[in-house]
């Protein structure tokens, strides 16, 4: 199936029409309209700092259903005696720089200056929201998303110590589903997910989640 290239017009095509790699698109732009529309419509941007925009919507989906969040015993300890203090929308700009960073480092990031600017900038609409977990006053983890409705759409997360970015998405996912938040996508698989709760769902049954839930 030929691979849709976007323009300037603002639409997708049915998620159905993407690749057995979960590639729907290429092209188009970062905007505010085309961002909100792609999480709309289950899809989400990723690609490498010298391509085009890349637009996915992968199936079968990786996703959290707040009631199944793991907490590991040594995760138990560390919350009982409070290792780490957790902000909401404290420091955005710095968690996903150092999500880029972290990133970079490691493998090669996604996190473009321009993925930057964009997500700063629905930060600054509400749409994206980060948690931060500090350590003697340092930015030590954290994690950035945008949430629509009721579902929290996650990107990307960040630790300098063991067990922040854990310590943080554990964090978040109890404050979001205390605000009835009922779903957490996650988009790819990770084991590091899957260690929290995270499983595969078919993309039909995500779609009809998301659609009845923003």
């Amino acid at each position: 199936m030929p691979l849709t290239v976007l323009t300037e017009k603002l639409w997708f095509p049915p998620v159905e029409k993407a690749a057995a790699d979960g590639l729907l698109a290429i092209g188009g732009d970062l905007s505010t309209e085309r961002l909100l529309l792609a999480y709309r419509s289950g899809i989400f941007p990723w690609y490498n700092d010298d391509e085009p925009p890349l637009w996915w919507c992968p199936d079968p989906r990786c996703v959290l259903f707040p009631d199944e969040l793991y907490i590991s015993k040594s995760m138990q300890q560390l919350f009982k005696r409070k290792a780490f203090t957790v902000t909401i929308n404290k420091a955005f700009a710095d968690v996903i720089h150092l999500c880029a960073q972290t990133r970079k480092l490691k493998e090669g990031t996604w996190i473009t200056t321009e993925i930057e600017q964009a997500y700063t900038h629905l930060h600054q609409l509400g749409k994206a929201v980060s948690t931060e977990v500090w350590q003697n006053n340092e930015l030590v983890g954290g994690l950035y998303g945008v949430r629509l409705g009721n579902i929290f759409f996650g990107e990307s997360m960040f630790s300098k110590v063991p067990n922040a970015s854990k310590y943080a998405f554990i964090s978040f996912v109890q404050q979001l589903q205390k605000e009835g938040v009922v779903l957490i996508d996650c988009q790819i698989y990770t084991p590091h997910l899957e260690s929290l709760g995270a499983r595969m769902i078919p993309r039909e049954e995500f779609m009809k989640i998301v659609k009845a839930n923003i």
